[in-house]
């Protein structure tokens, strides 16, 4: 999350004026992440988020998105809900941008990922995943392996800029995963940015998902992939088997994985980091000014590709 898009306090009364929230009491950014603009709303009915849609983000997809916060919850799966305004709709524009307004979920993403946190993870994710299987809505991952070759050109010119030989390095990776890629995995909605700051904890349990703008139909395998990368490497990049296997274990417990689930996971995660390692490229040469978020290193995601490439088979995420 971020601020790209201000939002003045005459803007903010006349959306707001679609809705039967009560008055507001505070309106603040969130500086946080790197894809929206979205702001903590506080009234006299509830606290919720308004997100600006920017970016990424296109407006045909937010449907999807909106209609599957909608279709989770309904199964009872925690997630933020949108809010309709008087008229129904959830929605509509603010600035000249798509906007919506969800409900607050209550919790907190934790500052230092500890194995509980990846066993309670595996779990809630397995449950996400059954939850959403009779989603009628359908939409493609945009940035799986069909798009990581145009999104690689858009950066290879100044990759150096980063590191000397990144951009003949992901060429040839992108070659080997365009090779080897797997075609007939278990699949279905997947969240496809599940990292720490998108999943709220309370106490001992976790308390739900949010952030669900890359959400899409996929291998659910592939939503495990980049857990991998987001939760069980330590800040120094050393992989943490632990973690890993609390993690798919839990998973497992709750939806099993196939054979072919199993032996698609090594290419599977150096997919999943060359997805990020990607748009951390992009935004890290492309950032716009004034934004309240520092780019996050691509660097990281070249160590964890590094380890992927280095893995033979599901055992070096401790699987028996």
């Amino acid at each position: 999350m971020a601020v790209y898009t201000e939002v003045s306090d005459v803007e903010l009364t006349g959306f707001l004026s679609q809705y039967g929230l009560g008055e507001v009491t505070s309106f603040k950014g969130i500086a946080e992440g790197v894809e929206n603009s979205n702001f903590l709303l506080r009234t006299t009915l509830g606290t919720y988020i308004l997100t600006l849609y920017e970016k990424r983000v296109r407006p045909e997809d937010l449907p999807f998105f909106l209609g599957l916060m909608n279709h989770l919850s309904d199964k009872g799966f925690d997630c933020p809900l949108p809010v309709a305004g008087k008229d129904g709709a959830s929605l509509r524009s603010l600035c000249g941008r798509p906007a919506a307004i969800v409900t607050f979920l209550d919790g907190l993403s934790p500052r230092r990922v500890e194995p509980e946190h990846c066993r309670l993870l595996g779990s809630a994710l397995a449950r996400m995943h059954l939850a959403g299987a009779d989603f009628a809505t359908h939409r493609d991952n945009a940035l799986s392996l069909a798009g990581w070759r145009p999104l690689f050109e858009r950066g290879r010119a100044r990759a150096h800029e980063v590191r000397p030989g990144l951009a003949e390095d992901l060429s040839r990776e992108i070659d080997e995963l365009e090779r080897d890629w797997p075609s007939a995995l278990p699949r279905g909605v997947i969240h496809a940015d599940l990292f720490p700051d998108n999943v709220f904890f309370l106490g001992d349990r976790l308390s739900g998902f949010i952030d669900f703008y890359f959400a899409c139909n996929d291998f659910y395998a592939y939503d495990l992939a980049v857990c991998l990368n987001a939760w069980c490497f330590e800040p120094d990049n050393a992989f943490n088997i632990t973690k890993a296997r609390l993690l798919l274990n839990s998973y497992r417990a709750v939806r099993p994985l196939e054979t072919g689930e199993l032996e698609a996971l090594p290419i599977l995660a150096r997919g999943a980091s060359v997805r990020f390692l990607l748009t951390r490229l992009y935004d890290w040469l492309h950032h716009p000014e004034g934004a309240l978020v520092k780019p996050k290193d691509p660097l990281e995601y070249c160590d964890k590709l590094r380890f992927h490439q280095g893995v033979r088979d599901h055992r070096a995420y401790g699987l028996d």
